[in-house]
């Protein structure tokens, strides 16, 4: 399956700014069962472009505007080939969690097993765990399909509801949020229990005939959990889904913190108004290989976008 994605983001400032610098973390990644064909970014004001990619192997683009502007556009689009991937069991044979455990001493993992920014333990968070019986019982893989289930039935997906820099906390007493606020709560819950556990930031393409909650205009977040045999697992707490080949991954880190779509600061004393548009369509091109091998290095800001 082949996705075109456009992805349009502006910034509107109350009053002229100065020497704004920006990251982005749009260019989707190329590993597992999805290849990046194709990616341009454009930015008016023009600016110079550049890249690197990070200690997580995300790509992240960065510019710098010196001179006056009341207004910043990133327009961002990507041609992405995504691939079926491997077929994931109801369980894990044998002795799960003891090659688990195996798994996890010779992995460098260790980042995914401690508590980030977002994903700290508390008293709210202990509660829901008491409710859900969260214990390492079963195997791995049938309890993260369970705590998948259990946060979707708990919590209502509710737009707005939280804001890009909420903790867990707000969400766990709402009993409300959006798949950026359960992926956080789902990598906490996961990680105590001794389960590797990343953050996945991306798009999710919304078919006609399938119930998800997730807003269609937005970026997503979901998790990935480390399994034996299995390797990085997917998983979309807002959607009760194990993430397939409709989920296009952009960035993964320990929480929201390594990942936001855009980051920046700038000079100057202004309100900022944020607006987004996303698109992700499916599209029979394909680029010749040519085509398809060449990356172009182009992108860096702090203004955040909170995934939904």
């Amino acid at each position: 399956m082949y996705y075109s994605i456009r992805h349009l983001t502006k910034f509107r400032y109350s009053a002229p700014i100065n020497e704004s610098l920006m990251e982005v973390r749009m260019h989707p990644r190329s590993d597992g069962f999805q290849r990046c064909l194709s990616f341009e970014l454009s930015v008016s004001p023009r600016a110079r472009i550049l890249n690197y990619r990070d200690y997580m192997g995300n790509q992240v683009h960065h510019f710098n505007i010196p001179g006056r502007h009341n207004q910043l556009a990133i327009k961002t689009e990507a041609l992405v080939e995504m691939l079926p991937p491997a077929e994931i069991p109801e369980s894990l044979d044998g002795d799960g969690w003891q090659r688990l455990e195996e798994l996890t001493m010779s992995n460098d993992a260790w980042d995914m097993l401690l508590p980030s920014s977002f994903t700290e333990r508390s008293a709210l968070l202990e509660q829901f765990e008491r409710e859900l019986n969260l214990q390492q019982r079963a195997d791995p893989l049938s309890l993260l399909r369970e705590i998948n289930k259990g946060i979707h039935n708990a919590f209502d997906y509710k737009p707005q509801s939280t804001k890009v820099d909420s903790k867990i906390d707000e969400a766990l007493e709402k009993r409300q949020g959006v798949c950026q606020d359960f992926a956080h709560i789902m990598i906490a819950l996961v990680r105590h229990l001794g389960i590797p556990c990343r953050y996945v930031s991306g798009y999710l393409f919304h078919r006609t005939d399938t119930p998800d909650r997730s807003a269609q205009d937005a970026t997503h977040a979901w998790v990935e959990a480390l399994l034996p045999d299995l390797g990085w697992v997917g998983f979309d707490p807002t959607n009760n889904l194990l993430a397939g080949e409709r989920h296009i991954r952009t960035a993964i880190g320990r929480d929201y913190t390594d990942v936001p779509p855009t980051r920046g600061v700038f000079k100057g004393e202004a309100e900022t108004e944020l607006k987004v548009a996303v698109q992700v369509s499916p599209t029979t091109h394909q680029l010749p290989e040519t085509e398809a091998t060449r990356m172009p290095s182009w992108t860096l800001y702090e203004a955040s976008q909170q995934q939904q």
